[in-house]
């Protein structure tokens, strides 16, 4: 079973062969897509950097290893939203770096083609406006979020036409919609401001039979309707401490597949005997009857170690008809 069949069986829970961490993926991004900066900056630049991203954003480097955090935002009053310069899915400079990496993949290969909308939505919206403004303006001046929200998304689905062009398989998309121990917006604010934004640019893609692998981070078990109700193939990272995932296993099974689940603070501390057991653990509870790919629950710096006793543990555990099930 090539590594893409097997992926689609997970995802579609049809008898897998073997978990694993991830869908195989060639990745197409527009420049800026990673906040990059015209200037040179981004997250790879030293801690203490600060730099300023293609929305007018302005970021802080604080910890090695980790993206930077905003903390300049170009639309914290709605009144400077007349004389802000929306991002052009169609410039040159930001669309030019999709067609470079699409031009390095074999169409032989054994991956997907894939795009990214990162902060595709609720972030970027954040990122722009600040998040306790967002919060606000929601209620105060809903005009004014709606607007903001609608030409977000407006920007990625043209980018997402590019990427159509181009015949990706699968889009990777996320906004992080959890704290650690709730919802960070109440469901009637996602589904009032949210969903019909989702609903664009998903029903895009849907229309071209591309899969979905969808991020958010934190307490997202109330949310996990509304991502069914999207039609999310994938979410990802279910993080082990902020949810009950043996619910969440329960109400997405043979409808939604998950991609992570193992504590990444596990990972972080070790040793390497107990991240092969909790790696064992949620192969078990999470990939029964397939739609589970087995993954750290955040992207940290791991010790090498330790990332490696996740990989090989996966090998080991993870081959159907799986151990004990």
């Amino acid at each position: 079973m090539t590594n893409k069949e097997n992926a689609l069986r997970i995802i579609h829970f049809d008898h897998p062969e073997r978990v694993v961490a991830g869908p195989p993926i060639h990745l197409l991004a527009y420049f800026g897509c990673n906040h990059e900066s015209f200037d040179g900056g981004g997250h790879d630049m030293p801690v203490g950097s600060h730099w300023t991203d293609i929305w007018g954003t302005t970021w802080f480097k604080e910890h090695p290893g980790v993206m930077g955090f905003p903390r300049g935002f170009p639309l914290d009053e709605p009144g400077k939203l007349r004389s802000y310069c929306w991002p052009d899915p169609d410039d040159e400079r930001y669309v030019r770096l999709i067609y470079q990496k699409a031009a390095t993949f074999d169409t032989s290969s054994d991956q997907f083609l894939a795009g990214a909308h990162r902060d595709t939505l609720w972030e970027k919206a954040y990122m722009l406006v600040g998040m306790e403004n967002l919060m606000e303006y929601m209620v105060t001046e809903p005009n004014f979020a709606r607007e903001v929200f609608g030409r977000i998304m407006d920007f990625q689905l043209g980018i997402a036409r590019h990427y159509l062009k181009l015949g990706v398989e699968i889009v990777n998309s996320g906004d992080d919609l959890g704290t650690q121990v709730g919802p960070l917006l109440g469901e009637k604010r996602v589904r009032e401001f949210l969903v019909p934004q989702y609903r664009r640019l998903f029903s895009l893609y849907h229309r071209h039979g591309v899969l979905i692998n969808h991020h958010s981070c934190g307490h997202i078990e109330e949310m996990l309707p509304i991502f069914m109700d999207l039609g999310v193939n994938i979410l990802n990272p279910i993080q082990a401490t902020a949810n009950d995932l043996e619910r969440v296993r329960t109400l997405t099974q043979g409808k939604l597949a998950l991609l992570g689940g193992i504590s990444s603070g596990l990972i972080m501390n070790g040793p390497p005997q107990l991240v092969a057991q909790e790696v064992r653990r949620r192969i078990t509870q999470l990939g029964r009857h397939g739609g589970y790919f087995c993954a750290p629950d955040q992207g940290l710096p791991f010790p090498d170690e330790h990332r490696q006793a996740v990989a090989i543990a996966i090998d080991n555990y993870g081959r159907y008809p799986l151990d004990g099930c």
